[in-house]
């Protein structure tokens, strides 16, 4: 199990509580943007900025926002931003591979503040390369687990191309290849089974095994960079036993 996974979870709970629900809002409003700019403004030719907008309506961002935001990035309306597509890797606490994706207007900006949040939490920078190898490109479907079972889920997606279905306790975590992910996710719907997020992620092939200390110091290593406005997705390939986890979460 993803120990990166449940910690995501378990914040994504909180989010809708705390002062972290508008810096999450403006990283799907800048999603949406540069999904529309990318490949047009008509949810139905561009898979992308479909799950682009499922996602914030997922997480109650505001209808109106979310049409801006397509217009905008679409050239629809006036005001749109031309963000960079940027990865920066790293090693965090423990030796931990950290992949920090960015969507940013000032590369310079993002890349001081991404060393800065690193060095202040027992994280250091890494060359191009030197971490993403460790890293495998997936598209990861998000689906709560109230109301359906891991086998529905897993019948659902079987012929679609899923290679793995993950329990995560409040959620279950369908795992393919990238080119498969729109087959994944038409499927679930075909299914009736409702999903939170389709989106593309690194899933890690080796991961470190952290106990309480280690887990502590870098979930606070993925909070400060997570905290930063051009940072979109962090990914880490550390394990968190259930044991430790309920401790954390205490």
């Amino acid at each position: 199990m993803s120990g990166h996974s449940k910690w995501a979870t378990t914040k994504h709970k909180k989010a809708g509580i705390d002062a972290k629900r508008g810096k999450l809002f403006a990283k799907l409003i800048k999603n949406i943007e540069v999904a529309a700019r990318t490949g047009g403004a008509d949810l139905s030719g561009n898979p992308t900025l479909y799950d682009a907008v499922q996602k914030a309506k997922k997480s109650s961002v505001p209808n109106d926002n979310i049409d801006r935001a397509v217009k905008r990035g679409g050239g629809l309306e006036a005001g749109g931003v031309d963000y960079q597509s940027i990865t920066y890797e790293g090693y965090g606490p423990g030796g931990v591979a950290v992949l920090i994706e960015c969507l940013t207007d000032n590369k310079n900006r993002s890349a001081m503040e991404v060393r800065t949040a690193m060095s202040r939490n027992g994280g250091n920078m890494a060359d191009p390369g030197s971490v993403s190898y460790l890293f495998s490109r997936k598209g990861v479907v998000v689906v709560p687990s109230a109301g359906t079972t891991e086998d529905d889920v897993l019948m659902a997606v079987l012929d679609a191309g899923a290679e793995e279905v993950r329990d995560l306790g409040d959620t279950l975590e369908v795992v393919c290849e990238p080119g498969d992910m729109i087959a994944v996710r038409t499927a679930l719907q075909d299914a009736g089974i409702d999903y939170d997020s389709a989106d593309m992620g690194f899933v890690p092939s080796v991961q470190v095994e952290l106990d309480e200390d280690g887990a502590g110091k870098v979930f606070r290593l993925i909070d400060a960079l997570e905290d930063l406005d051009d940072v979109q997705n962090v990914f880490a390939n550390y394990d968190v036993s259930d044991e430790v986890m309920e401790k954390i979460d205490a």
